[in-house]
């Protein structure tokens, strides 16, 4: 989240001027961006699927288990686990971990990230609970079908590229018969009681603070659990270095919904009624956020070639297809997938 840094660079009068410019010069690009995109057309849908991405599925691994796991790792074993990284992203400070730390204002915030990280696992202030998965499925067109009647609508890339790429669909990944997929749901309990007694001591700094450590808290578990996946399902020996770890250099992606592989977010019900995730303590919103904030879920994919993409600008031909498929009204999903939208909706034209 950059909710940390934003926060923390408006407390300071010089850096809240800074802020601005940044943000108005980040918008004019992204307005920039935004209309080259809308120069760019879409195939119709039916074009799209017939230049997926054409996968082998010669040797599909069987997982040791199958069926919903409920976890409470402890926090020294996900401390481990966390990304440095992105905590930096958080507070605005720009370079690379571990060399970043040369810099005195990025040390002097890492050091007392690490003292309050050390003081919040040994005093046990948070928890760690959450659950994941491996079920049984198959691609039927863009739709992932579990064996328990589970499914899961994927949505595909629609970009007329002019070249040989392939119009990407999660559903690509998975084979048509015989395979298997993962989910997980994962939450760090207790940072937002913390932070509100830190705001009530006027200690804005420490509350900003363990708000950002639990979410890195959060992402380190969902790398916990990727790991605790793969084991079970296609590599049994997986060992990784916290490089390979940081780089993603590993079989395997774990997309999440409201993302760009599978922008819509009403999709994590789906997901959480699969999980049973409320018995870990994690709730949805009526905009599908989750409680706590520090929270991940998503799908866990196995194949060899599976990879992160964005599905990009979507025609109405395919949304139409996509709420048919959901068994919803065609407003609705165009309000999920507004952000994706490549066309003007009805309600647009009212306006």
């Amino acid at each position: 989240s950059r909710v940390v840094g934003v926060v923390s660079s408006l407390l300071d009068p010089v850096r809240a001027g800074e802020l601005d410019r940044e943000n108005r010069d980040d918008q004019e690009r992204l307005r920039d961006q935004y209309a080259e995109k809308e120069r760019r057309p879409l195939l119709p849908i039916g074009e799209a699927r017939a230049n997926g991405e054409l996968l082998a599925f010669d040797e599909l691994a069987v997982p040791s288990f199958t069926g919903t796991r409920l976890v409470e790792p402890k926090l020294a074993e996900l401390a481990e686990l966390i990304d440095w990284q992105f905590f930096f992203h958080a507070w605005e400070l720009k370079g690379k971990f571990p060399a970043i730390l040369e810099q005195p204002a990025a040390r002097e915030v890492y050091d007392d990230a690490v003292a309050q990280l050390d003081g919040l696992v040994r005093d046990e202030l948070l928890q760690a609970r959450g659950a994941y998965g491996l079920w049984p499925v198959h691609a039927e067109g863009d739709d992932l079908v579990v064996e328990n009647g589970v499914r899961f609508p994927m949505l595909r890339q629609q970009a007329a590229w002019g070249d040989s790429r392939p119009n990407r669909s999660l559903a690509d990944f998975v084979a048509p018969a015989g395979d298997h997929l993962g989910a997980f749901a994962v939450s760090i309990h207790g940072a937002d009681v913390l932070a509100e007694r830190y705001e009530a001591e006027h200690d804005d700094y420490r509350s900003i603070m363990v708000k950002a450590l639990a979410d890195r808290l959060a992402e380190a578990f969902a790398e916990w659990i990727h790991l605790e996946t793969r084991r079970a399902w296609y590599e049994p020996d997986a060992n990784p270095t916290s490089e390979e770890l940081a780089a993603e250099r590993y079989r395997g992606i774990r997309p999440a919904f409201g993302y760009p592989a599978c922008p819509d977010h009403s999709e994590k019900q789906r997901l959480f009624d699969l999980l049973a995730a409320p018995e870990t303590g994690i709730e949805l919103t009526e905009s599908f956020a989750m409680v706590p904030a520090a929270s991940v879920s998503g799908l866990l994919f196995g194949h060899p070639r599976s990879r992160y993409f964005a599905v990009g600008r979507l025609a109405r031909d395919q949304v139409e297809d996509y709420a048919a498929r959901k068994g919803i009204e065609l407003g609705e999903a165009e309000r999920w997938l507004r952000p994706n939208l490549g066309y003007e909706t009805d309600e647009d034209d009212s306006v």
